[in-house]
């Protein structure tokens, strides 16, 4: 990048940590306990490339649910093993802080399963944390970062790996930095326009940190 940002915005499941394992292994019983459709296998891949509202529609999940569903799959991410780490991904998150560049997390997961990933020493870096985000929330989220850090909206990065990270982002007028290595699929994500999007890890920390 050629202007140093104000703040970089890091979503964690699917972004700094693969998590869509334990939230598919999760399915089931969420389908069960909340009574929704599960989807066969077929169907959970071509959902990723769907937008989210799209997908509850056709699982049968009113939008009331949502949080009773989110709460619990949170529980349960704590009660698990910590989520594995992208590979690079603390040695970009290394690299991004020591240009002096403020680093964020907003997530749907819990902070302390966050915390817990990352490790002691990343996570006692990163400058603002705002987890608990709901599926539709995250625009808020951004907001109140940003506030706290006070960082200009055209001087601000988002980093995502879903069409809603993407929205958000254009909600709150900052730059969306899609990935494809968690939950969407790269043509998806492309197709939600963001400003920039990346295949590979190297290439994101080379755009970000140069």
């Amino acid at each position: 990048m050629q202007t140093k940002p104000d703040l970089i915005i890091f979503d964690f499941d699917g972004t700094l940590a693969d998590s869509v394992s334990f939230f598919r292994a999760l399915l089931p019983e969420l389908s069960q306990k909340f009574r929704f459709r599960l989807p066969s296998h077929e169907e959970q891949e071509a959902m990723r490339g769907h937008p989210p509202r799209e997908v509850m529609s056709s699982l049968g999940i009113p939008g009331w649910k949502l949080p009773m569903i989110a709460v619990y799959a949170r529980k349960r991410a704590r009660a698990a093993e910590a989520f594995p780490l992208f590979e690079g991904t603390l040695d970009l998150l290394d690299a991004v802080m020591a240009k002096g560049i403020p680093v964020a997390v907003v997530s749907s997961n819990a902070e302390a399963v966050v915390r817990r990933a990352l490790g002691p020493e990343i996570s006692s870096r990163i400058s603002a944390w705002s987890c608990g985000a709901g599926m539709f929330g995250k625009a808020k989220h951004f907001r109140d970062v940003m506030k706290r850090l006070k960082a200009d909206p055209a001087r601000t990065l988002a980093v995502g790996d879903e069409i809603r990270d993407i929205d958000a982002a254009r909600e709150v007028g900052i730059c969306c930095v899609a990935v494809s290595w968690g939950f969407a699929p790269i043509d998806a994500l492309k197709a939600a326009r963001p400003d920039h999007a990346f295949d590979d890890g190297p290439a994101l920390k080379a755009f970000l940190v140069g």
